[in-house]
């Protein structure tokens, strides 16, 4: 059997038709916020609005991860780090999700400790993996978001604490298996983890790569995700 016999590569044809879905998605986006300035203040803060807003970032984060994991696989996402003022990239994350944030009764804060202004990684791959847990922690914060960055054994430690329930227990004693098949009271597959692990090892100093850790507690008392950059 010869290589046009074999059909079509599937892994390619989801990954163009993502590609395709994350398009008209963002052209819809487009179009929901122009027409947002038609509607009356009343219409434009109710609570559809926000669900709207919510899963439109949900839609957005999922495509983007998907793309992320097909080009991890087939070696085609380049890593581009460069130094980044850390108020600044926080601030822009937290902007991107403000919107649900407030739909939510949300108030999302960011601290950056006084060991450095600056951090070096990729901007675009980390924002994804934020924008991630982001929106993924806007289903279990009950009143507060706090994200924060810090130094810990000469790496960049970015954390995202919530004020919720918590991470299943289960879930935390097997997140060294990041993928851990699709939890039907939940929904949850396990990818987003295994997509901000992937992205945390692409960032490498002397031998160290970076690691993500999950866990309950923090300053809210609920969920706490860790990325840890070298």
């Amino acid at each position: 059997m010869n290589e046009q016999d074999k059909g079509l590569d599937f892994s390619l044809v989801i990954a163009s038709t993502v590609h395709d879905m994350k398009n008209s998605l963002a052209m819809l986006m487009q179009a929901h916020n122009r027409w947002l300035t038609h509607l009356s203040e009343a219409q434009r803060t109710a609570p559809e609005h926000g669900v709207i807003e919510y899963e439109f970032a949900h839609l957005n984060g999922m495509l983007v991860q998907l793309l992320g994991l097909y080009k991890l696989g087939v070696d085609q996402l380049p890593l581009q780090p460069d130094y980044h003022e850390l108020d600044d990239f926080l601030e822009a994350q937290l902007a991107c999700q403000a919107d649900v944030f407030a739909s939510r009764g949300i108030v999302a804060r960011y601290e950056v400790g006084d060991f450095a202004a600056l951090g070096f990684f990729d901007r675009e791959l980390i924002a994804s993996v934020v924008a991630n847990i982001l929106n993924n922690v806007v289903r279990y914060a009950r009143q507060e978001v706090l994200v924060s960055v810090d130094e810990e054994n000469e790496q960049l430690v970015l954390t995202v604490n919530d004020d919720g329930a918590g991470y299943p227990v289960a879930m935390i004693a097997r997140q060294g298996e990041y993928v851990q098949g699709i939890n039907q009271s939940s929904g949850s597959t396990g990818l987003g983890l295994y997509f901000a692990a992937r992205i945390a090892a692409l960032h490498q100093r002397n031998g160290v790569c970076g690691h993500v850790a999950i866990d309950n507690g923090g300053p809210l008392g609920g969920g706490l995700f860790r990325l840890y950059l070298p």
